[in-house]
């Protein structure tokens, strides 16, 4: 497994846990130094123990060395970081530089053929584009010989990443004709899911296409939600109204007006998208619109906190910094740009987010929070003070305001109904 961030090593952990023998590969020498000493690079319920699992049979391990990892190795699985570039398109340094380290490798080891599955999310063309004629121009004009490409996106959300490995909503596999992996097919024997096989390119666009969808739904149903708050219309009627009909409105998933998108995925994929679409004069008008609209959202949000609050100033508790309840991912979370509004706008500002611990916090996302919050430190509290705290306002930002006792305080919850 190239790359232990959240869906890397999580995916890791489940591979293991069915037997098979796992190397995780990364640049990190903390991430590679808390492996080996048992400790999860970061947080995601129920990971700590799939992790020990494995370790303990000696079903996982973890180095810096390319070489190392693919000895006696059937599949490799690359899952680096894509993050946004200046332009909105991705960023795919980290894509080249380790099929480059996977083909230097494969060449100094004759004989040696392998399966190479990408799952970070990449433009359409870019294992044909990129990928291929890496392994081409390193191995050599005989390489499709030995390397089998593969194209297999993953559908992990933080918080249930486990789960959702187990119980995926589908399984794409893109190869190069289109037809099944054995080797593939064989990592995945014990999961009961939809199995599609397309060519590179079908299967590189679909995380773009899940993503955009999943916020065009987010903020269609906020944009929704903020015409009923100033119509005075109830916007948890018309939700109620809107997700009866499974029929046509699909379901009920990230339709719900609440709290704007974020996280990992969603705001460097729509970027992403809007670059393409761009890039071949799509003329894709909704999707260029969505993070005004989400910037728009968190505006609001905070517009309508401040009225709960006391004119030009104020001591406020945020419960909830990260993107979701029990993890510590804070790349890209509405809330850490809400928690930023607050102290720009001069109010007393305090965090109760117990999964979080700076020091633990790695790459892209020790690099957010501190571009953002620079003071996250001390701006982070524990259960006690939190609750003994005389707030003005109680920003609820997700499940984690439910670790509180929260009676006779004002609170204003940013992840529910308008």
């Amino acid at each position: 497994m190239f790359g232990l961030g959240y869906g890397g090593f999580t995916a890791a952990c489940c591979i293991a846990s069915e037997g098979h023998s796992v190397v995780g590969a990364d640049a990190s020498d903390v991430k590679i130094a808390d492996i080996a000493r048992g400790v999860a690079p970061f947080e995601e319920p129920g990971l700590q123990e799939l992790m020990k699992t494995a370790l303990d049979a000696n079903l996982l391990s973890a180095t810096k060395s390319v070489s190392e990892a693919l000895v006696g190795t059937d599949l490799a699985i690359v899952c680096v970081g894509t993050p946004s570039g200046p332009n909105g398109a991705h960023d795919m340094r980290y894509i080249a530089d380790v099929t480059r380290q996977i083909a230097q490798a494969l060449l100094e080891m004759p004989g040696t053929s392998l399966t190479v599955s990408y799952r970070s999310t990449m433009r359409p063309g870019t294992i044909a584009r990129l990928i291929s004629p890496i392994f081409r121009s390193i191995v050599g004009a005989d390489w499709e010989s030995r390397v089998d490409l593969v194209y297999n996106p993953e559908f992990l959300r933080e918080a249930t990443a486990i789960a959702d490995y187990f119980n995926p909503p589908k399984i794409v596999i893109g190869t190069r004709t289109g037809e099944p992996s054995a080797v593939m097919d064989k990592l995945h024997e014990n999961i009961e899911a939809s199995v599609f096989y397309t060519g590179f390119e079908e299967a590189e666009l679909t995380k773009f296409v899940d993503n955009s969808w999943h916020a065009v739904k987010v903020a269609f149903a906020n944009e929704v939600g903020r015409v009923c708050e100033k119509l005075g219309i109830s916007a948890t009627k018309v939700h109620e109204i809107l997700v009866s009909d499974t029929k046509l409105n699909i379901s009920s998933y990230y339709t719900r007006p609440g709290g704007a998108f974020g996280g990992s995925c969603l705001p460097k994929d729509v970027r992403a998208l809007n670059f393409i679409a761009s890039d071949v004069n799509a003329q894709t008008h909704l999707l260029d619109s969505l993070l005004r609209s989400n910037e728009a959202h968190k505006n609001h949000q905070f517009e309508n906190a401040l009225k709960r609050l006391p004119a030009g100033g104020g001591k406020v508790l945020m419960a909830g910094l990260a993107f979701k309840a029990d993890t510590d991912d804070l790349r890209e979370s509405p809330n850490v740009d809400l928690a930023r509004k607050f102290l720009e706008a001069g109010y007393e500002l305090r965090v109760f987010d117990p999964k979080l611990e700076p020091a633990r916090l790695r790459g892209q996302n020790l690099g957010y929070v501190y571009s953002a919050l620079p003071t996250i430190d001390e701006l982070l509290i524990d259960k006690a003070e939190a609750e003994a705290g005389d707030w003005d306002l109680v920003v609820v930002n997700n499940a984690t305001g439910k670790l509180l006792d929260l009676t006779n305080r004002a609170v204003y919850a940013t992840h529910s109904i308008v």
